[in-house]
């Protein structure tokens, strides 16, 4: 069954908002105009993720006909780029997807995958890498364009460098130290003198950029069992990771039904239980759970991807950990998300959501949440906010620190009640939120 098998842009501060006819408000680029590149006539969507490059990959592919699927997965491999201390093909995540047609929400889990045991020498455990495969399921479920060329904006990205934004300097900076005791990681993201890439820096990551090219040419099974995951297993026993082959053969994504409240006429759908942070967001949503203090270093990141026809994809991605083991997989560019359970580390709270109207096949608002404990409240919030009928910027106006959220509303629903929808990314992060219209 297909669902079985299962640019250069600088650095940002948060960029606002974005209203009904994709104009941007508080700053950020302008929509292009007749005549330049990317211009495209009507209302396509949204796009907005937690580091702008991402954003902008998926908006060039709702540009192109792609739908929110689409989208997603080309905001996915570029964030495994522009922001490896939180996504990568080393680590993994979850999506929720409403689809206007099927008139459903459905989860797709593909979480950085846990070891039932770690081999000798492995001092620093890897999870199973499964981000790959996470995206591939999500393609197979809803996906129009070729898979293959959604990936090429991440590849090239990777092969030509692009600028270092203020979403990866942060982090870089944060975990500088133990992260450059990697003669691999020191490579790739220390800059002159030792000191960290900050905004503005360029990033190359040559090694990544042939891994994509392969997984592009040859298909995502070859990192599961191809030459690929054979490479990928040898590299990570020289990170101390200790992957095997066989491991990651095994380990596939799975469709889930989310987590679901009813709120009059509409349905709230959030990651399902068995998800870290699934109950908690919820609970925090039904206002039966107290805000949990957070660690100030968010260790996921979200996407929301929105398309003309009421699609909408709400994706949030982790590496277990700020840039995972802190180690990069030698020759492949892979940085090893850490191995849940094991150690200190324990699976951040993902937390993600999407709001529909069942009687109508219509999609009304989509969040993501992030900063460790405080996600499943961050998403709580922006929700909320949005159901009362709130535009997108005022309902992130309560999200508490170190909570960040995303969100798309339309209180008139889409398809076909683009008027009056709004999206926001949290003023206080490093994201950006895109939309396409011709007035």
């Amino acid at each position: 069954m297909r669902a079985a098998a299962l640019v250069l842009l600088l650095a940002l501060p948060a960029c606002g908002t974005l209203d009904s006819l994709g104009q941007a408000v508080g700053g950020g680029p302008p929509p292009a105009q007749p005549g330049e590149e990317g211009f495209v006539r009507g209302f396509l969507g949204y796009a907005a993720a937690e580091e702008p490059r991402a954003a902008l990959a998926a908006r060039n592919v709702l540009s192109a006909g792609g739908n929110a699927a689409d989208a997603a997965v080309a905001a996915g491999f570029m964030l495994s780029v522009t922001l490896p201390s939180r996504a990568g093909l080393g680590g993994g995540g979850a999506c929720l997807t409403y689809h206007p047609r099927r008139n459903e929400a459905q989860a797709i889990l593909f979480p950085p995958g846990a070891r039932e045991g770690v081999p000798a020498g492995a001092d620093r455990p890897a999870a199973v890498p499964m981000l790959a495969r996470g995206l591939f399921a999500l393609h197979a479920r809803a996906g129009v364009r070729p898979f293959e060329s959604l990936m090429v904006p991440a590849e090239t990205a990777a092969r030509l460098g692009v600028e270092t934004s203020r979403a990866l300097a942060t982090d870089l900076a944060a975990v500088a130290g133990p992260l450059f005791a990697d003669p691999w990681s020191a490579a790739v993201f220390a800059g002159p003198g030792g000191r960290p890439l900050g905004i503005g820096d360029q990033l190359v990551q040559a090694d990544l950029g042939a891994t994509l090219s392969q997984l592009r040419t040859a298909g995502v099974g070859d990192l599961y069992q191809g030459a690929l995951a054979r490479r990928v297993a040898e590299a990570s026993a020289a990170a101390g990771g200790g992957l095997r082959a066989e491991e990651m053969r095994v380990s596939v994504p799975r469709l889930a039904q989310p987590l679901q409240v009813s709120r009059g006429n509409e349905m709230v759908s959030f990651l399902p239980a068995e998800v870290p942070g699934g109950q908690a967001s919820a609970q925090a949503f039904a206002g039966t759970a107290a805000a949990a203090p957070g660690q100030s270093l968010p260790a996921s990141t979200g996407l929301v991807v929105v398309d003309r026809d009421g699609m909408a994809v709400s994706c949030v991605f982790t590496m277990n950990n700020l840039f995972g083991t802190g180690r990069i997989a030698p020759g492949t560019g892979i940085v090893l998300a850490a191995a849940p359970g094991l150690g200190q580390v324990a699976p951040p709270l993902l937390a993600a959501g999407i709001v529909h109207v069942p009687n109508t096949r219509a999609f009304r608002a989509a969040a993501t949440g992030s900063g460790q404990a405080m996600a499943p409240v961050a998403l709580a919030t922006a929700l909320s906010g949005a159901l009362r009928g709130a535009e997108a910027g005022a309902a992130l106006a309560g999200v508490p620190e170190p909570g960040r959220a995303l969100l798309v509303t339309c209180p008139r629903t889409l398809p076909g009640n683009a008027a009056g929808c709004t999206a926001a990314v949290d003023p206080r992060g490093a994201g950006l939120v895109l939309g396409s219209t011709d007035r």
